[in-house]
């Protein structure tokens, strides 16, 4: 025996309690460990005081809320919890990404909330709880997550319950035995403390009654269906928190690696077919230059032919070339040694599509300077900057040889957030002050957009100015419109109060005290009958720029 194994004299024996107490505690985590999933991780306790809150969260801003504004707390409180609860969780880029992007999505919904919003909210969730639970949100890869979250409750809430049957009746005394002491102990020396102050004493009582009725008015609303609901989003709950990362495969951003030189058979073919587009585009291209550009249009012009129909055209044909320069560059076409001839076709192409890119936008603008802005020409607008950018997209797979896994993955996430911009972007307030502005400017011919397309009450905020219009069957149609957006803004605050704080719209209550400070200029003075004639009057007269 070494020097190093006689025990030091000094050193405190164990005691016999001591010595057993650790020996069971190793005994059950060995048997903890052992009885584990290989691809489960152990339950921590933070998950379990997640878990319920997020239940709660959801009971109050989903089931009992009547409005967008609770779910913009939802937005802006699940994913704090979803960040505390799930295990291992890694907080990367794409989680830096998603959580202003779902801040600012809630932020939209307390203002001036829509159902685009609310998809748009849930699904970047989705998306973040990918991003913490290690994998990269693409748009398909987020619809397998989804539905594996039924499955990955399962599998979690089995977990659960064989962790907890495999506790031993000792050590969940001496749990208790350690958390009952310390809580019995804090109440009977607070109960001291407060009887000691009749204050306090008051105070405290007063505060206890206002809980216990708040409990028992909230527990007196529980419906069954309430409870099937708080079960469906526990089990949900369990899912995110333990998602099954195994079965959401993902295959990581590879490049296209050439093993040897070979021939493509297809190579004449596409050689062919890009020097018969590039003189195509050249020829078009001049024919849109000449026939569209720097011209003033005559009376009877076909603006909707041209600059919308005309223009949807043009990008459907981007998106036609952004599909065939995929076909072209991928699989055994980049192992021929004859590809970069291929590629100079392809960037000459590439420099006539993006001409033909600014022609849509070009048209896109034609329409809008001949009547105004409306929501499908932002739409339009969006849809084109997509395609745009998913043919540059194409480019930059062609030059890196980036698989085709890669380019789909990408475009996918141009489109997602072109509809995510949609969505939380305020366009009604944009596209009203766009036409109120060429209105005060002289131009009345935006005024049939105000006149024939619904808008919100961000967009109602920006027609204040044209009360004071040049223009007398602008000014006075506008002011019965507001007059009777005042009448019915006053009911629908009512109607707010009674649904509760998850029903409030900042927007709303901006555009009452608006209407409220403005009443006396407005046609509230004039009968229901007169007000709906001034109205008819603003519509004929706007419908000519139709």
């Amino acid at each position: 025996m070494t020097d190093s194994t006689i025990p030091d004299a000094t050193t405190p024996r164990p005691t016999l309690m001591q010595e057993r107490l650790s020996r069971l505690s190793v005994e059950t985590a060995s048997s903890s460990n052992r009885s584990l999933p290989a691809d489960q991780s152990p339950i921590v306790g933070r998950e379990l005081l997640v878990l319920p809150l997020i239940v709660i969260l959801c009971d109050f801003t989903i089931y009992r809320g009547h409005g967008y504004t609770g779910l913009g707390l939802l937005f802006s409180v699940a994913p704090v919890l979803l960040f505390l609860g799930i295990v291992g969780r890694r907080f990367d880029v794409s989680s830096c990404i998603l959580l202003p992007l779902l801040m600012l999505t809630s932020l939209r919904l307390v203002w001036c909330g829509s159902v685009a919003a609310v998809v748009a909210g849930f699904v970047l969730l989705c998306g973040f709880a990918m991003s913490l639970s290690g994998l990269r949100p693409h748009v398909l890869q987020s619809i397998v997550f989804a539905a594996h979250l039924i499955p990955a409750g399962h599998r979690g809430l089995h977990l659960y319950s064989r962790s907890l049957s495999r506790f031993s009746p000792k050590i969940v005394q001496a749990h208790l035995v350690a958390v009952l002491l310390p809580v019995a102990t804090l109440f009977v020396f607070g109960t001291i403390f407060i009887l000691a102050n009749p204050d306090l004493v008051r105070s405290f009582s007063s505060g206890l009654t206002h809980f216990v009725d708040a409990i028992q008015s909230w527990m007196s609303r529980f419906e069954a269906l309430e409870v099937v609901f708080c079960i469906a989003i526990l089990w949900l709950g369990v899912g995110l928190l333990r998602p099954d990362t195994k079965q959401v495969s993902m295959s990581n951003d590879a490049i296209y690696v050439s093993v040897e030189p070979a021939t493509a058979p297809l190579y004449e073919a596409f050689r062919n077919t890009l020097v018969m587009v590039i003189g195509l585009f050249a020829v078009y291209l001049i024919f849109e230059f000449q026939t569209l550009w720097f011209r003033v249009f005559p009376k009877g012009f076909h603006y909707s032919g041209y600059a919308h129909e005309g223009a949807a055209w043009l990008t459907v044909a981007l998106g036609l070339a952004t599909l065939l320069l995929s076909v072209i560059f991928r699989g055994r076409m980049l192992d021929d040694p004859r590809l970069p001839k291929l590629r100079r076709l392809s960037w000459i192409w590439s420099l006539e599509n993006l001409l033909l890119a600014v022609a849509v936008f070009n048209r896109l603008f034609i329409y809008v300077g001949f009547n105004g802005m409306t929501r499908m020409r932002v739409i339009g607008l969006l849809g084109a900057a997509s395609v745009v950018f998913g043919f540059l997209l194409v480019l930059r797979k062609i030059a890196r040889n980036y698989d085709f896994t890669w380019l789909i993955r990408r475009q996918l996430w141009t489109v997602t957030f072109a509809a995510y911009l949609y969505a939380i972007l305020p366009v009604d307030a944009f596209v009203n002050r766009y036409n109120v502005g060429r209105i005060l400017s002289g131009d009345s011919a935006p005024s049939v957009q105000i006149s024939v397309h619904p808008t919100t009450s961000e967009g109602l905020l920006q027609l204040r100015p044209l009360i004071h219009c040049d223009d007398p069957i602008i000014q006075q149609g506008i002011r019965a419109m507001l007059a009777n957006k005042l009448i019915d803004a006053e009911s629908q605050a009512e109607s707010r109060r009674q649904r509760g704080w998850s029903a409030y719209q900042m927007a709303d209550d901006r555009l009452l005290s608006q209407l409220r400070s403005i009443s006396p200029q407005l046609e509230t003075s004039e009968t229901k009958s007169r007000r709906e004639e001034l109205l008819k009057r603003f519509h004929e007269y706007a419908y000519q720029w139709f």
